[in-house]
């Protein structure tokens, strides 16, 4: 399967995109110092709009940056853009052919913003449309559903906060990412053997917390997109307000509880899913964690802020396989196609 292969080369993918990138980033990290902006904007769509979420507490935590969600609509169909002269606009694509962020990136930089573009190809629309550019460095991603492309966008992100830090302690985490990654790889090698007890699921919840936040919307996607199965991704905080009514007994549930700040309130709600019976699939690195699930997803250690980019792998293992074992075709979902232009 495509899927696999291309789930296998994440390591080498973020090795080369830390490699090759990491002077452009620094570069673009200067321009941005200098253009001091008082806020950031993130337009993206479908698995890229994930990575933004990440970029929310990536760049909020490194440097205070406060970050928002674009509205692409405002741009197009409204004709209605924002004033975001005094921000950094960032689009992110893996195609970079989606014409309504591209189109956030042109409205921003015609009305004085400083603009990125972070795509798998430097000659798309979008590239050509921001000021600065940073390429992926993923190769082509040819099944459908995206996986290096997308732990390629989190690493820039991270990349960008750490060089905006100018913190050498979290460039070191971060050029540590590659191994970490591989030793995550290997550790889902288990997946496939338990898998096919969740062959009938019909509904599913991925919940995590700050950084991971954006991990439980990707997973959530991942197992939609690839299995056709009903789900939804949630903040931890926000599923006690009410979703937390629907879990009854056998509910599946996928949590992401690495160590780190959201680990206790993580845990709290671990007990409180397995009262009502839920059916735990945990990914964490934390023994404790580890011990309330019903199938374990462990990740080796790693320090918070990087962890949605190993955390998601699991979740990406988790659903390339559940789709084998209902028998649909893994590298072509139906209705889906890899690049989706969006006006």
């Amino acid at each position: 399967m495509l899927l696999q292969q291309e789930i296998n080369e994440q390591s080498a993918v973020l090795a080369r995109l830390l490699k090759e990138q990491a002077e452009n980033v620094e570069q673009i990290a200067a321009a941005i110092r200098e253009f001091d902006p008082a806020y950031v904007l993130i337009a993206a769509r479908g698995t890229s709009d994930n990575a933004a979420r990440y970029a929310q507490y990536v760049l909020g935590s490194a440097v205070q940056l406060p970050v928002a969600l674009g509205t692409p609509s405002l741009h197009t169909l409204y004709e209605a853009p924002p004033n975001l002269g005094k921000g950094l606009v960032i689009g992110i694509s893996q195609s970079g052919q989606a014409e309504d962020v591209r189109r956030v990136l042109a409205d921003a930089r015609g009305q004085g913003a400083l603009t990125v573009a972070i795509t798998n190809f430097p000659d798309s629309p979008m590239a050509q449309t921001a000021e600065h550019h940073v390429e992926l460095c993923a190769g082509e991603e040819k099944s459908i559903a995206a996986t290096k492309t997308y732990t390629a966008q989190l690493t820039v992100v991270a990349m960008l906060g750490a060089a905006l830090a100018e913190d050498d302690v979290l460039k070191t985490e971060l050029a540590g990412i590659p191994d970490i990654m591989q030793a995550t790889i290997d550790g889902t090698a288990g997946i496939p053997a338990w898998v096919e007890r969740y062959r009938y699921i019909e509904q599913f919840a991925a919940i995590g917390r700050g950084f991971n936040y954006a991990t439980a919307f990707e997973i959530s996607l991942k197992v939609k997109e690839l299995t056709y199965i009903i789900g939804e991704g949630y903040s931890e905080a926000d599923f006690r307000h009410g979703p937390i009514a629907t879990i009854m007994e056998g509910f599946p549930v996928i949590a992401v509880a690495p160590q780190g700040k959201t680990l206790p309130q993580m845990l709290d709600l671990l007990d409180k899913l397995k009262e009502k019976g839920a059916e735990l699939l945990v990914i964490s690195n934390d023994e404790q964690a580890l011990s309330k699930a019903t199938r374990q997803m462990p990740i080796p250690a790693v320090p918070e802020w990087l962890s949605p980019i190993v955390a998601v792998v699991p979740g990406q293992v988790f659903a390339m396989n559940l789709a084998s074992a209902r028998g649909y075709p893994v590298d072509q979902p139906r209705g889906l196609t890899k690049v989706t232009v969006t006006e």
